[in-house]
């Protein structure tokens, strides 16, 4: 009888060295890439598993060496789902952490920005209140002065004449 190989003998071997080399890297990405190694993990342990049931039913059409691949490649795949399990779950609990500590921090700065705003108002209030007279504002634009004036009632005769000569 011919030795043959087991379906995931080089497959679970490849999956596991890769997603464990790709879930060392994604430590230098804080952790965001670990996602894709530990599904190529997972599916390289299915694999895995499927072939040592196949070789558990069929011993004698497969060779000891491929079973002893395939085994190598569920460890591997073990250690690789593990360590980028632990990853994905730093990088959750990362982001919950300092998630929660920025709106806090926002939160307290809109706070903060709401009440300062509140009190330039009283401020303002009081200020305005203490003069007691209307002064002529003047604005001074690039080319042009704006003067605001308090005007009574004017028709809309007079309004436009001031327009057409302004212009």
């Amino acid at each position: 009888m011919s030795q043959n190989k087991l379906p995931a003998d080089p497959l679970a071997l490849i999956l596991g060295v890769v997603s464990l080399v790709l879930g060392i890297a994604g430590c230098c990405c804080y952790g965001f890439t670990a996602i894709i190694p530990l599904i190529m993990a997972i599916f390289g342990l299915i694999q895995a598993n499927k072939s040592l049931k196949e070789y558990a039913e069929h011993h004698e059409a497969y060779s000891p060496q491929t079973r002893s691949n395939v085994n190598t490649g569920k460890i591997l795949n073990i250690i690789a789902i593990v360590f980028n399990g632990i990853i994905v779950f730093l990088t959750i609990i990362g982001l919950i952490f300092f998630g929660a500590a920025l709106s806090s921090d926002f939160l307290e700065d809109i706070e903060n920005n709401n009440q300062n705003d509140i009190d330039e108002e009283v401020i303002l209030i009081e200020e305005d209140s203490t003069e007691g007279t209307w002064q002529d504002e003047t604005y001074e634009t690039a080319n042009d002065t704006i003067s605001e004036e308090v005007e009574k009632e004017k028709s809309i005769e007079e309004i436009m004449r001031d327009i057409d000569s302004r212009y």
